[in-house]
């Protein structure tokens, strides 16, 4: 009999927990990036589809660091790659003190990109990173466990921001020191947990996906490009977050809208509410995983997010504001799905193929401001666009995700 694997070693455990934290880091100050998009529409007066360009200037950094931390993270090892993102990480939301004191939208987006280049880095070593903590058949199953504790950092994000910026700048003369003093505290915090995992000593790892390793599947040799499983796994992380982008960077809106009444606050704190949702599913999904194939989970959540989407944009009060918050618990799965089924067997070429799939979240980039050019006339039919990268998913969970020999 076939011994069930195991989600991890006990060697690995420490490791684990440490690069598990990472997940909620960058998922704290991606969704802060969308109370700032509201922030920036009220204080600096830009409209919907120049504030899109908040999510540009952070999702476009994936695009320009995805390979270089991703031959960082080959040449220099895991541990080193995780201590370059927080770098760039505590270093872009330090540069929130200057953009603040000049009152410059163009200042904030260029901090906004040195802080993401940090996030692209930890993105693109944290997955391979987790992956290899392990036996490679329970990959998926850990990497969705990572990355529910994203979901949690989403969750706070949110929170943080309506508290701290849309809420406490109504205390300030200048409405943007409530931004520039919280990224004080994230960059001074961020600093001390690089300072802390400089000390951790990572066990040597036995990566699953190494070529050198029996159990491979990469023989005959194909060259990168030749594994379509992976490449389609780059274009539909693409519209993946492109999907997401769009549809966190105008939540806001579109609550506040669809609910007479509602401060950008509250809307924040429902922005947070459906994070949770996300969290939730990406637990219970880790848990479902056990019994259904993921690709065949990542389909049906693709369709349920096709269904939500139609009924976001008719405008049907409470049904069409729940349906948006729901929206996040079948996201869930979706990026580290995507992911791990493009890592499959990818053997020598993990941490390249890595580095490719995390370039797909330039759709993030792209999207929000074409999102934006229709919120300006309407916000609820600018939510049929992300139907378009729904179908897509669905298209690679029910047939591109396989690995040719």
């Amino acid at each position: 009999m076939t011994l069930k694997p195991s989600f991890t070693e006990k060697k690995y455990i420490v490791t684990l927990i440490f690069v598990t934290s990472l997940f909620m880091l960058w998922g704290i100050a991606i969704t802060m990036g969308d109370t700032l998009n509201k922030h920036f529409q009220n204080v600096l007066n830009v409209s919907k589809s120049q504030s899109g360009l908040v999510q540009f200037s952070i999702f476009g950094a994936y695009a320009v660091m995805g390979i270089p931390a991703g031959l960082f993270m080959k040449r220099f090892g895991y541990k080193n790659g995780v201590l370059l993102g927080l770098f760039l990480y505590a270093l872009g939301a330090f540069l929130f003190i200057p953009a603040a004191n000049t009152e410059s939208f163009s200042f904030f987006r260029a901090a906004l990109f040195i802080l993401a280049c940090g996030l692209a880095t930890l993105e693109t070593v944290a997955h391979p990173f987790v992956a290899s903590l392990g036996d490679q058949r329970t990959s998926d199953q850990r990497i969705n466990f990572a990355q529910s504790f994203n979901g949690l950092g989403a969750v706070i994000g949110p929170a943080l921001g309506g508290f701290f910026i849309l809420r406490a700048g109504q205390d300030y003369t200048n409405e943007l020191d409530s931004v520039k003093f919280l990224y004080i505290v994230i960059g001074s915090v961020i600093t001390v947990i690089a300072l802390s995992f400089a000390f951790v000593k990572v066990p040597p790892l036995s990566d699953p996906h190494n070529a050198d390793e029996p159990g491979t599947t990469d023989a005959p040799p194909k060259k990168l490009f030749q594994h379509r499983h992976f490449v389609w796994a780059a274009v539909t992380q693409f519209f993946n977050v492109a999907a997401q982008g769009g549809t966190w960077a105008y939540f806001i809106n579109y609550s506040v809208e669809i609910n007479p009444g509602m401060s950008d606050e509250r809307a924040a704190y429902f922005f947070s509410l459906s994070m949770a949702m996300m969290m939730a599913g990406r637990f219970l999904s880790t848990f479902l995983m056990r019994f259904i194939a993921p690709n065949k989970l990542l389909s049906i959540y693709a369709v349920a997010n096709i269904i939500l989407c139609i009924i976001i944009a008719q405008s049907w009060g409470t049904v069409s504001f729940v349906s948006l918050i729901m929206l996040n618990f079948f996201f869930s799965i979706m990026f580290p799905t995507i992911f791990s089924l493009g890592l499959k067997d990818m053997g020598k070429y993990t941490q390249q193929a890595s580095s490719y799939i995390v370039m797909g979240v330039v759709g993030g980039a792209l999207f929000p401001p074409i999102m934006g050019i229709v919120a300006n006339k309407s916000v609820a039919a600018a939510y049929y666009l992300p139907i378009i990268c729904y179908s897509v998913i669905f298209v690679y969970g029910f047939a591109l995700y396989k690995v040719k020999k």
